[in-house]
């Protein structure tokens, strides 16, 4: 069993100890109400068949339908899709949503396929998969994941259907139904958290110091924001490596260079160093916005950030988490932090299911409200109950999605 999925449970079982909840609905958030494994043979470019594992998880739908994450990566496994499907339920919550968590993805290595490959194996995954639409469970992107791939998945659930449907697939182009500002919307919104909490501790966006570890479409979009507003960004990563200046990062230059050259590896004037020291880097905020299990009980102790901000699904495992909690670091989860994705998600749903669309401003002004509410609700809670921000935002999620439980007579 994945360390992700155990240290998923974990917190769900210490939110249910702090809200209380009857044993029956404690039974029935701990597994998924939904889970599909199946196989998907593919005619390669070479003419030989190749086949994939490929996996749905639908984890609890008593807000709404289930939805959201599509990753294609190598390693993927249940465990971890089961996981990522309850942190789902547990984050559309949080922002008030209503949906319930889905996740889903491919075990397959996306950079090793040819662009006709990606688009059968994509096409291949919705015929098999058999998605219900958009009142039932709708698929979104994730690592690995793209507008194009969305766009191949939305063409072949409506040819398959016979009618268009463009609320039921997310992350798509606008131009077939997606939404304006969904690309940069995680990057987004913990670019409004950054300012809120810097703000919160009276820092001055100039001198704060800011380390950002994943340089891809989330990591890249809140360095392009703060460095506008003056924050000042001194070491970035990728999949490659990482590099450091003490006096800023040229972000818009490394932004083209990552366009150009696909890492920002060898970015002139700035010193190599390894991904681990990025994560140990003397700093303000610290915004892991890679994988999970980043930070561990093995370099936690060495974390010198005031302020971590969680880009990533559960970058901290929970004893990193209590460690750092420990030492006064403050930590914004990624159940908060990250979810400027599942509100433009939502967003977009909103859209194709009314065929009215909205302006750029429209959308950047509804998620600032939306994901700084859930902000200022996860704060109150804490104080209120002296507990660390990621428990109170999981209490909070906990406390709706067991009132339409309740409500609905499940228990």
């Amino acid at each position: 069993m994945s360390s992700f999925w155990e240290a998923t449970k974990t917190r769900l079982q210490r939110a249910e100890e702090l809200v209380g909840l009857e044993p029956e609905m404690v039974e029935l958030l701990s597994k998924p109400m939904r889970v599909l494994e199946f196989q998907i043979p593919l005619r390669m470019d070479n003419g030989k068949v190749q086949i994939f594992t490929a996996y749905r998880v639908c984890h609890n739908d008593a807000l709404g339908p289930t939805k959201d994450g599509t990753r294609i990566t190598p390693d993927l496994t249940l465990d971890e899709v089961k996981a990522l499907a309850l942190i789902m339920t547990i984050k559309h919550a949080v922002v008030d949503i209503p949906a319930g968590g889905g996740k889903g993805g491919i075990a397959a290595d996306a950079m090793k396929l040819s662009e006709r490959e990606l688009e059968r194996l994509c096409r291949a995954y919705i015929r098999r998969l058999s998605p219900k639409g958009a009142w039932v469970d709708i698929p979104g992107a994730d690592i690995g994941t793209s507008y194009k791939t969305q766009a191949w998945m939305l063409d072949e659930y409506e040819q398959i259907m016979g009618f268009h449907s463009p609320a039921a697939i997310n992350d798509k182009p606008a131009i077939v139904g997606g939404s304006l500002g969904g690309e940069e919307a995680t990057g987004r919104g913990l670019f409004y958290i950054a300012l809120a909490v810097s703000k919160s501790k009276a820092l001055i966006p100039q001198s704060c110091r800011v380390v950002i570890q994943g340089f891809g479409t989330v990591g890249s979009n809140v360095a392009k924001l703060l460095s506008n507003e003056g924050f000042k960004i001194i070491a970035v990563g990728d999949i490659r490596g990482a590099i450091s200046d003490s006096s800023g990062l040229d972000i818009p230059a490394l932004v083209n260079q990552v366009e150009q050259t696909g890492s920002i590896i060898d970015s002139p004037g700035a010193r190599a160093i390894s991904n681990q020291e990025l994560l140990e880097t003397d700093c303000e905020i610290l915004i892991p916005a890679a994988v999970e299990n980043v930070i561990n009980e093995e370099n936690a102790s060495r974390v010198k950030a005031e302020i971590i901000i969680e880009g990533a699904n559960g970058p901290l495992t929970p004893s990193a988490d209590k460690l750092l909690s420990d030492k006064g670091i403050t930590i914004i989860p990624d159940i908060v932090a990250n979810s400027g994705g599942i509100i433009v998600c939502q967003f977009e749903r909103t859209q194709g299911l009314y065929d009215m669309y909205w302006d750029i401003d429209t959308i950047h002004e509804r998620l600032k409200t939306r994901i700084l509410k859930a902000y200022k609700e996860t704060v109150n809670t804490a104080s209120e109950m002296g507990i660390s921000l990621r428990e109170a935002a999981w209490v909070n999620a906990l406390r709706k999605v067991g009132q339409a439980i309740r409500m609905r007579g499940w228990v």
